[in-house]
């Protein structure tokens, strides 16, 4: 495994390689536009980004702690391989920790509870993959490779404590397909499709890892494509429930990315990948769980949101063919305000602390 480190300073973004050092980029730090209101917790007040490799498309991110997160990519070169960093500094360094053995595979989600850490590569047959550490990526084993052409896997989420975890792939036989672990992601198994309501023509986006989220005993389903809708299932992924989003359906359109602050709260935001910068019904959100209410336009697309604090405040976020930005809800996801016209692919918050990656090897921290 190749190990590689980044270091980041105040005026110059480096990687170190033995003996090379290459300057890359200089770190930018954004402040909230200058129209938006104070109030509430902004991680945009006081954000800094830098590039942490040119080369990846970031759109895996699990931030553990103020000080901890990881970031996983694909290679934006022919040929070139999946990558994960992993930051324990506060993202002053990065350091590669990448399996051996990803080219051409695309890592799209990344969990990790304690010093275990599970990578999803996304794709036809044999491209989707769970790769597993328990040593904070020092080694990796492969746990799991799909054998089946017809399924292609987006997402993946375990439960708190992460002894179970779930995965979803795109419908197979008509039906969205569920890959299941009770071991702590050391074996996985694909779980009976009569729980799973008809979904051909529905899928997951894997635009950021989290078209399939936990809170509680509870798994959610953010879907596009055909329909638009929200699946709810309360027994580790055996049955589900669907609901209509409110999101607009469409051919690249939908439902893109979901977060619970708990079994009864949560936000789903999306858009239309064929037209980014249509972002008239982006939003919905739950109070009880189960019914979905529009929520006010993202003036950009949403890849992802996350809960920043409690169940009222959260983010979201998205950077697609020219429609970028970030914005903050202060009630749960019935209005929003655009807060900084950086965007990303994927966000996650740990405390008050946020992160974000998104192209270009770009990674964010407020």
């Amino acid at each position: 495994m190749r190990r590689l480190g980044v270091s980041l300073t105040p005026a110059l973004l480096t990687v170190l390689v033995p003996g090379l050092a290459l300057a890359l980029a200089v770190p930018t730090s954004t402040a909230a536009r200058p129209d938006a209101k104070p109030g509430g917790p902004d991680p945009f007040r006081d954000w800094w980004e830098a590039v942490v490799d040119a080369d990846q498309n970031f759109r895996g991110l699990a931030a553990v702690s103020g000080k901890e997160a990881w970031v996983t990519g694909e290679s934006l070169t022919d040929g070139g391989s999946a990558r994960v960093y992993r930051t324990t500094d506060r993202g002053d360094t990065w350091v590669d920790v990448s399996p051996d053995g990803t080219e051409d595979l695309s890592f799209r989600d990344v969990e990790v509870n304690g010093r275990v850490a599970h990578v999803l590569a996304i794709g036809p047959g044999e491209a989707s993959r769970i790769y597993r550490s328990n040593d904070g990526g020092a080694s990796w084993t492969e746990a799991f490779r799909n054998t089946d052409e017809d399924a292609f896997y987006d997402c993946m989420a375990f439960y708190g404590g992460g002894a179970r975890g779930l995965a979803v792939s795109d419908p197979v036989d008509g039906k969205l397909r569920i890959l299941s672990t009770e071991d702590r992601g050391r074996t996985w198994s694909v779980l009976p499709s009569k729980g799973m309501p008809p979904s051909a023509g529905e899928f997951g986006f894997a635009a950021s890892g989290d078209c399939l989220v936990t809170a509680g005993r509870s798994a959610f389903l953010i879907t596009g494509g055909k329909r638009s809708r929200v699946l709810r299932s309360d027994d580790r992924g055996l049955t589900w429930t669907a609901t209509a989003s409110g999101i607009p359906a469409g051919e690249a359109a939908g439902g893109f990315a979901g977060a619970f602050a708990s079994p009864r709260r949560g936000i789903a935001v999306g858009g239309d990948f064929g037209d980014a910068n249509d972002t008239e019904d982006t939003t919905a959100y739950t109070r009880d769980g189960r019914t979905w209410t529009g929520g006010a336009d993202l003036e950009h697309v949403g890849e992802d949101v996350t809960f920043l604090r409690g169940t009222r405040y959260a983010v979201a976020t998205g950077d697609y063919d020219g429609s970028a930005g970030s914005s903050i809800t202060t009630d749960g996801g019935a209005t929003w305000r655009l807060v900084s016209e950086l965007g990303y692919h994927v966000i996650d918050c740990a405390g008050k602390v946020c992160w974000a990656a998104g192209s270009k090897g770009r990674v964010g921290r407020g």
